[in-house]
């Protein structure tokens, strides 16, 4: 307790030092550009309250972005729900019907001593929900062989296929390992736990090369998958941390993502800067919907003698974000908040169009496109008179927000010329969140042919389970499939 006293005494003293420099050098600084030092004063400590207030509430503060709404009115007292839990239907689990029969000691009646006896086809029934635990099992093969009676060389029957020559493990057991790292995030070193608990021995390094093994036979899908999210007119491309973790504390490289409305591709590189992103977008030249990070403005930013490759639609959540934050010191927000959310209403109105086809595609595509013109389009000059109407001080947050909107205001509006782009780029925003899961809780990877299994296996799993269909059964087809042909492509198949 006195450590921790002395601490925040010299904690203390250090603040009101720097306090005490930085009135010195707003005051030098109102000096020389003659100005009033109170007020520059002023600014500068708002800047850092405003600072202090956003770091506070992204350490302690709730992460969701939703703001709280009038209560709706109750429902009638004859109409209300019944409040709580009910039992939830299992349709998918398979069914044991067990009897329970008494004891052999007690059917004997409580009343008159006599015996009891069984009463055919009554039971009192109910269910329970019961796990019966994963089992590995060790199988001896015994490959049967045959012979010819005219003497001609034997046969004997085929063995199964394995990722690896002659190796110990099924590919059904890679495919589970794989599905236990990079679905539900589990490490390999607590695979190896769990697995000994279960009894089999295994080392991490084993493991390690079965998740190998099944990603050179998956390559060629993977390489495929690029192509497959090209093939779209529009696209989402945003990126994310990731660690390898060669040596030392590991360095920072960063998972980038493409993805179109039903394939997903994961790469990740060691920059974040705008050649890495130029080189992730490739020769694309639909719609990239993007964040406001220039990485991606350089990378399709127009030649001396040839035009932009791609075009850049801006995301509404990013900027609507930037208004949140500034709505806790500047109540005008309210005002361009309740806009967005008018522009959001529009759109839950609206077709999807990527799951439609031929004319019922283009017939969605045009009443997007009008109504858009018609709600949206005034909506959004509303936005920016607005925004071009306030002032707010430098520096702050309340600016900040103005000015990220206003300098990505013709990516932001490109939605009202192109019925295709949505409004936000929250669709990759979900596919890479198990990237963003897998990093917490096995903190990256060990070596760089790891970010390549790493990418691989995300890219395959998000597409599978963004296609509606199994991801377990997909690797298992696609590694099957790759096994008996290595130059086979195997893409998860849409289930809409």
């Amino acid at each position: 307790m006195d450590t921790a006293k002395q601490v925040a005494r010299l904690l203390q003293a250090e603040n009101e030092r720097l306090h005490r420099r930085l009135e010195q050098l707003v005051a030098e600084l109102a000096r020389l550009k003659g100005q009033d030092a109170q007020v520059l004063l002023q600014r500068e400590l708002a800047k850092l309250q405003e600072q202090l207030a956003l770091m506070q509430q992204r350490l302690y503060g709730a992460s969701s972005e939703k703001r709280p709404v009038s209560a709706p009115e109750p429902p009638p007292q004859r109409m209300r729900q019944q409040q709580g839990h009910g039992p939830q239907a299992q349709p998918e689990l398979p069914v044991q019907e067990v009897v329970l029969p008494l004891d052999p000691a007690d059917p004997v009646c409580g009343l008159c001593g006599g015996a009891l006896h069984e009463w055919k086809g009554q039971t009192e029934d109910s269910e329970e929900v019961t796990v019966v635990e994963r089992q590995f099992v060790l199988r001896k093969l015994h490959r049967q062989k045959y012979r010819c009676p005219q003497g001609c060389a034997p046969v004997t029957a085929p063995a199964p296929p394995r990722l690896v020559e002659g190796g110990r493990y099924s590919v059904e057991f890679a495919v589970h390992v794989a599905l236990q790292k990079y679905v539900f995030h589990l490490p390999l070193a607590r695979q190896q736990r769990m697995f000994l608990r279960e009894g089999l021995g295994v080392e991490r390094t084993t493991l390690w090369d079965q998740l190998e093994a099944l990603a050179r036979h998956l390559h060629k899908s993977y390489e495929a998958l690029l192509a497959e999210v090209f093939t779209s007119p529009l696209i989402h491309a945003d990126e994310t941390l990731w660690y390898l973790l060669d040596k030392g504390p590991g360095k920072k490289w960063y998972a980038w993502t493409v993805a179109s409305p039903d394939a997903v591709y994961h790469r990740i590189f060691p920059s974040r800067s705008g050649a890495t992103a130029k080189m992730v977008l490739g020769d694309f030249k639909g719609v990239v919907v993007v964040d406001g990070y220039a990485a991606y403005q350089t990378a399709t930013k127009a030649g001396a003698e040839e035009p932009a490759p791609a075009t850049l639609a801006f995301c509404w959540a990013h900027v609507r974000r930037k208004f949140v934050e500034a709505l806790k010191f500047e109540p005008a927000c309210e005002h361009v908040l309740k806009f967005i959310a008018q522009l959001y209403a529009i759109e839950e109105d609206l077709p999807d169009w990527h799951a439609l086809e031929d004319k019922v595609q283009q017939g969605a595509l045009a009443h997007r496109l009008a109504v858009r013109q018609q709600q949206s389009a005034p909506l959004t000059e509303r936005i920016k008179a607005w925004a071009l109407s306030q002032r707010a001080l430098p520096d702050s947050t309340f600016r900040k927000a103005l000015e990220y909107m206003l300098e990505l205001w013709s990516g932001l509006t490109v939605f009202l010329l192109n019925p295709r782009v949505p409004l936000d780029n929250n669709h990759v925003e979900r596919q890479i969140r198990d990237v963003v899961l897998g990093r917490k809780n096995h903190y990256g990877s060990k070596s760089q042919r790891g970010t390549e299994v790493a990418a691989l296996f995300y890219s395959l799993i998000e597409t599978a389970k963004l296609r509606g269909e199994d991801p377990g059964d997909y690797l298992l087809r696609a590694a099957l499939a790759a096994i008996d042909n290595p130059d086979a492509i195997t893409l998860p198949v849409s289930h809409d």
